[in-house]
C-alpha cells in the first residue's frame, strides 16, 4: 500500500470529531499557554532570579508531584480506558463506576494531603540538595500550597470523565481561570509593602500568604469550574462505596501506574536537588520548560488527549490494525507540528530568554541563562510528544507494565546525565546541563518504546514515520537558516544596539518568516499530512 493511500485511509479513520476537538483545545490550550506565560514572565519580574524565586519554584512543584504518586497518573493514564470500558459494557453508561472513582479520589487525594501537609520540612529536605537554598522558605510556602492536592486530583479525575464523554474543550480552558488568580495574586503581592524576610522567616507575613495561598486558590478555581460542565452532561454524583468487579482490574493497572510515577518522583527529587547546588538554576530550568511545553501544549496535548478516547476503543475492540494506524498518525503529526517549533527554540533560544525575561528583577543574566538553556534542549521536544504517545497506546492496551518498565529506563538515564553534568558543568551553567539531561533522557524514551511496541504489536511502519520525520528536519533547517539569517541582517542593518530591543527583532523576524516557510516547505516536500491544510486554503483562495 503506497504511502499516500495509507494516510488517507487513516485521515479518513480520525474522522472530523479527531479534527474539531483537537481544534477546540488548541484554542484553549493557547490561551491557557499565554496566561500561564504571562504569570510566569510576572512572578521573575516581580521577584527576580533568586533564593526567593527558587524556594517559590521549588514549593509549587511539590503538590502537583504529590498529586501523581498519589493518583494524578492513576487518573489521567488508566482512568480513560476503564471509563470507556464501563460506558460500553455497564446498563448506566459507566455513571456508576464514575462515581466510585470520584469517591475513590477525594478519599485518597484527602488522605494524602493531610500526610504531605504534616511532613512538610521532610519534602524540603528530600527535594533540597545545596546549602544556596532556603529550607524555611521552601517549607513556609509548602504548607501553603501542598493542599492544592486536592484540587489536582480531583481536576484530573472531572477532566477525564468529561472527556470520556467527548467533553474536550472545558478542561482545557479550566487552566485559564488558575492562571488569572495567579496574576492577580502577584498583582495583589507587588502593590503590597514590604518584603517576605529570608532570615528569619515569619510563617505569618501578610506578602507570604498571599503568595502561596493565592496559588492554591487558582488551583481550587480550576477544579471548581469543571463541576457544572459535569452536570450539563447529565452526570450525577452521589457517594458511592462496596465493590465493583473490576476494582481488582484497576487495581493491578493503578499499581503499575504508581510505580511509574514514583520513579518519576524520584527522577525530579534528583533534578530539583542537582538544579538547587547553582543559585537560579531551578528557575532557570523551569522557566526553559514552561516555554518548551508551549507548542507541546497547544499542538501535541490536543492530539493526544483526542486520540486517547479513539485508541481505547480500538484496544478494546482487538482492533490492531486501527491501533497501529492511530500510532504511526499520532507520531507522523507530532513531528509535522512539533518540529518547526523545536528547530525555532534552538535558534531563537537565547533571543527568546532575553526577549521575555530580561527586564525587571531578573535581569540580562537571568534572561540569558534562561535562553541558553531552552535553545540547547529544544532538540527533546518532538521525542518527548512521542514517548508519551507510545505510554497512552501500551495503557489503552490495559498494559500498565511495560510503561513502567520504560519510565525505568528512562529515568536510570536521567539520573545518570544529572549527575555527570552536577559534576563537569561550569559555574553558573548547571540550568543548562540539567535541560539537557531531561531532553537526552526522552530520546531514549522514544527509541524504547518504539523497539518494544514494535515486539507487541508487530509493523509500525516505522520507516514511514522515520522518513516523515527526517523531512521534517530538513524542511525546518532550511527555513530558520533563511530565517536566522535575515534577522541577522536585519539586526545589523538598523544598527539595533539595545541587546533587549535586538533579541525582540530577532525573535519576530524568525518566528514569521521560520514557520510559515517552514510548513510550505512541507507541502512542496508533498509530506501526506500536509495535504489537507494546503487544499483548504487552496478553496479558501480560489473563494477570494
Amino acid at each position: 500500500m503506497s504511502g499516500t493511500s495509507t494516510v488517507a485511509q487513516e485521515q479518513q479513520q480520525q474522522g472530523p470529531s479527531l479534527a474539531r476537538a483537537s481544534g477546540s483545545m488548541a484554542i484553549a490550550t493557547i490561551v491557557s499557554r499565554a496566561s500561564g506565560l504571562l504569570s510566569k514572565l510576572l512572578l521573575i519580574t516581580i521577584i527576580g532570579v533568586d533564593v526567593l524565586s527558587d524556594s517559590y519554584q521549588v514549593a509549587t512543584t511539590l503538590p502537583t508531584m504529590i498529586n501523581e504518586l498519589l493518583l494524578g497518573g492513576v487518573l489521567t493514564s488508566v482512568a480513560i480506558p476503564l471509563l470507556v470500558r464501563a460506558e460500553k459494557e455497564d446498563g448506566d453508561g459507566g455513571e456508576s463506576y464514575a462515581q466510585w472513582m470520584i469517591t475513590m479520589s477525594a478519599v485518597v487525594l484527602g488522605i494524602g494531603t493531610v500526610v504531605a501537609v504534616a511532613c512538610a520540612p521532610l519534602l524540603t529536605a528530600m527535594f533540597i540538595g545545596s546549602s544556596q537554598a532556603n529550607p524555611a522558605l521552601v517549607t513556609a510556602f509548602a504548607y501553603l500550597v501542598l493542599p492544592g492536592i486536592v484540587f489536582y486530583g480531583l481536576s484530573a479525575m472531572l477532566g477525564a470523565i468529561l472527556n470520556t464523554r467527548h467533553v474536550f474543550g472545558l478542561p482545557t480552558w479550566a487552566p485559564v481561570l488558575n492562571n488569572v488568580v495567579v496574576i492577580v495574586t502577584l498583582g495583589v503581592y507587588w502593590l503590597m509593602p514590604g518584603e517576605v524576610s529570608l532570615d528569619p522567616v515569619r510563617m505569618g507575613e501578610p506578602k507570604l500568604l498571599v503568595l502561596g495561598l493565592g496559588t492554591m486558590l487558582g488551583v481550587g478555581v480550576q477544579a471548581a469550574v469543571l463541576l457544572p460542565a459535569l452536570r450539563r452532561t447529565g452526570f450525577r454524583f452521589r457517594w458511592r462505596w462496596g465493590w465493583d468487579r473490576r476494582l481488582s482490574e484497576f487495581g493491578g493497572l493503578a499499581f503499575w501506574v504508581l510505580l511509574y510515577v514514583a520513579l518519576g518522583f524520584v527522577s525530579m527529587m534528583v533534578l530539583t536537588r542537582v538544579a538547587t547546588h547553582d543559585d537560579g538554576a531551578i528557575t532557570a530550568y523551569n522557566m526553559q520548560w514552561l516555554i518548551a511545553q508551549v507548542p507541546y501544549g497547544v499542538l501535541g496535548v490536543s492530539l493526544l488527549t483526542a486520540l486517547m478516547p479513539k485508541m481505547s476503543r480500538a484496544a478494546a475492540a482487538d482492533d490492531k490494525d486501527s491501533l497501529v494506524g492511530d500510532l504511526s498518525f499520532g507520531n507522523r503529526m507530532s513531528a509535522i507540528l512539533l518540529m518547526p517549533f523545536s528547530a525555532l527554540m534552538t535558534v531563537a533560544g537565547v533571543s527568546i530568554g532575553l526577549a521575555l525575561f530580561s527586564f525587571g528583577a531578573s535581569g540580562n543574566d537571568g534572561g540569558e541563562a534562561i535562553g541558553t538553556a531552552l535553545a540547547l534542549s529544544a532538540f527533546g521536544l518532538v521525542p518527548y510528544a512521542i514517548t508519551l504517545l507510545q505510554l497512552r497506546v501500551f495503557y489503552a492496551m490495559k498494559d500498565a507494565r511495560t510503561p513502567t518498565l520504560i519510565q525505568a529506563v528512562i529515568v536510570v538515564v536521567r539520573i545518570a546525565l544529572l549527575y555527570g553534568f552536577l559534576a563537569f558543568s561550569p559555574p553558573g551553567k548547571l540550568a543548562v546541563g540539567v535541560s539537557i539531561a531531561m531532553s537526552l533522557s526522552f530520546v531514549v524514551g522514544a527509541l524504547v518504546g518504539q523497539v518494544w511496541l514494535r515486539f507487541r504489536l508487530g509493523r509500525l511502519r516505522t520507516g514511514y514515520t522515520a522518513w516523515t520525520i527526517c523531512l521534517t528536519v530538513v524542511a525546518s533547517a532550511i527555513a530558520f537558516g533563511a530565517a536566522t539569517g535575515l534577522a541577522w541582517l536585519a539586526v545589523r542593518v538598523v544598527g539595533i544596539e539595545s541587546r533587549f530591543v535586538g533579541a525582540w527583532v530577532e525573535v519576530l523576524i524568525q518566528t514569521i518568516v521560520g514557520l510559515p516557510l517552514s510548513f510550505l516547505l512541507l507541502a512542496l516536500f508533498r509530506v501526506p499530512e500536509v495535504k489537507p491544510a494546503v487544499a483548504k486554503i487552496s478553496r479558501l483562495v480560489g473563494r477570494r
